[in-house]
């Protein structure tokens, strides 16, 4: 029913819509927001590289000496290979990761019951229709159920990491990363680890799998991650889509 101004006697409408449409408005303003959001790519915990190259620590230089055979600024074992033992030496990695998973379930459960009940005879009551008086029940449940998932990653390149600290222990924490830009689009390869000195083979190289602690990314930045990032509709549908 319309009804009339008390001053001027023009229609006036409903509020009952227009508080609907406001609310409604609101619902969607907050899902567009929502949508909007960046979706937030699983970040690998990378010990991070230092913004500049990592510096070795000042040492004082042994004095020099004049005319002598022995040098001790230029000082190297005589029988090992050069191979990284101090802050901001260069160790390089060959990456090798290679993961394989396999899982498979599954399950039947099959469960029967039957009960039954008969009257034979009451007190005082002859009647032919006793040995009739019957009443029984049984359910049967069955249940099965089958399961398979699997995953294949491989990984393999090559990185020249950083000593940035050496433990108590002896072993060393090494980072690295790798920059690699073509037309529009920059891979990044970062890298980081522990190392232990013993498994350094002759060239200065280690395998990955002999690393503790592995941490590697890699990741994409230009026109092919563009095109691989869901737009915000499609993320407003994903997001409050039942479907």
């Amino acid at each position: 029913m319309i009804g009339l101004s008390a001053r001027r006697g023009t229609p006036r409408a409903p509020r009952a819509p227009r508080a609907r449409i406001a609310r409604l408005a609101a619902f969607a303003a907050i899902g567009l927001l929502a949508a909007c959001a960046e979706l937030r790519t699983p970040q690998v915990q990378v010990v991070q590289p230092p913004p500049r190259p990592v510096i070795p620590p000042a040492t004082t230089a042994p004095p020099a000496s004049a005319g002598a055979i022995f040098q001790g600024e230029a000082y190297r074992p005589l029988f090992e290979n050069i191979r990284a033992r101090t802050v901001g030496d260069l160790l390089t990695v060959q990456i090798q990761e290679n993961t394989t998973a396999r899982q498979r379930s599954n399950s039947s459960v099959n469960r029967e019951g039957k009960v039954e009940g008969a009257i034979a005879s009451l007190p005082f009551v002859t009647s032919p229709a006793l040995p009739r008086a019957k009443i029984g029940a049984s359910s049967s449940n069955d249940s099965s159920a089958k399961g398979e998932s699997g995953s294949d990653n491989v990984f393999t390149g090559t990185i020249t990491a950083t000593v940035a600290e050496v433990l108590p222990n002896g072993n060393l924490v090494v980072i690295g990363e790798k920059q690699v830009g073509v037309n529009q689009t920059v891979d990044s390869l970062r890298f980081s680890g522990v190392v232990d000195p013993r498994f350094i083979r002759p060239g200065n190289t280690i395998q990955s799998t002999q690393i503790a602690d592995v941490r590697v990314e890699f990741r994409g930045r230009g026109d092919i991650d563009r095109a691989m990032t869901v737009g915000w509709l499609q993320r407003f549908f994903f997001s409050y889509s039942p479907l």
